[in-house]
């Protein structure tokens, strides 16, 4: 895998290209600047450190100064500054600021999908649909907001898909090649309905995920999993919005997973604004 570095700098080439056309034409080369972070909607902050990274390989004068961390919920307001060159601020600007809003923006919607869930024992997951290349961010944002990561890739446990069975032949014979082949790692199985959950219960599955189940699905299967297998845990998926998230906390399934954490979440406002020469 790329380093984060190397995926900064692969990103930094892309935007600069052959040079920073307008600050090359309109920025003195020894000109120096201060600038201001401001958050500009109340969120979750989330890739402080991957913004400032941004600018130390732009240029190692740059100097950033955070007055917030990741994780943390902030208002309105100015969350760190930095300062050197005016041409290394203004060329590293955009895409410090496209992760910086991009991670944000998940930590924030991961937090409100956990407030939405309450303190019971239901805990959100993520899922792999990340932006390619990036996924180690996101999932650190979901991180941030309060929610648990899913699987990291494929080769880190076993998700037995609806295509999956259709290609093994069933679900008891997919769990069955699955605990053949890798039988240290963690064997998860997706169902549709009741009966392939007491399918993949009785087949050994370590997890079931419960794929577009209603609320009152859910709760049988919870009762069902209670009488063949209590050690077995739940997870549901499929329309998790976040008005329907309590009524599914109330089922007493163990996990969701919600895919929109990461593939559907806005990013948060923030602009990064020049300091006048009297306040530098």
């Amino acid at each position: 895998m790329l380093s984060l570095d190397e995926r900064l700098r692969a990103a930094l080439a892309e935007d600069i290209g052959r040079g920073d056309a307008t600050t090359l034409a309109t920025i003195a080369e020894g000109q120096q600047a201060r600038a201001e972070f401001l958050l500009k909607e109340d969120g979750v902050l989330s890739g402080l450190m991957v913004a400032a990274r941004v600018f130390a390989l732009v240029d190692e004068r740059v100097t950033v100064h955070w007055t917030a961390q990741d994780g943390e919920r902030r208002g309105r307001g100015v969350i760190g500054t930095l300062s050197g060159p005016a041409r290394s601020l203004l060329t590293g600007e955009r895409l410090a600021l496209n992760l910086l809003q991009r991670l944000s923006g998940v930590a924030t919607q991961t937090r409100r999908y956990v407030e939405a869930l309450g303190p019971g024992r239901t805990r959100l997951l993520d899922t792999r649909k990340t932006t390619p290349l990036w996924r180690d961010l996101e999932k650190q944002a979901v991180r941030h907001g309060g929610g648990l990561n899913h699987r990291a890739g494929l080769d880190d446990g076993l998700l037995i898909k609806d295509n999956h069975v259709a290609a093994a032949g069933g679900i008891a014979e997919a769990i069955r090649r699955a605990r053949d082949h890798a039988y240290l790692l963690k064997v998860e199985c997706e169902v549709p309905d009741l009966s392939g959950l007491e399918e993949a219960l009785r087949a050994g599955a370590d997890r079931v995920l419960l794929d577009n189940m209603d609320d009152a699905l859910l709760a049988e299967a919870v009762a069902l999993r209670g009488s063949l297998a209590p050690h077995v845990t739940l997870e549901a998926s499929g329309n998790m919005t976040l008005e329907r998230l309590p009524s599914v906390a109330r089922s007493g399934v163990d996990y969701v997973s919600a895919g929109a954490l990461t593939h559907s979440a806005p990013a948060l406002d923030i602009s990064l604004n020049f300091l006048p020469e009297d306040q530098r």
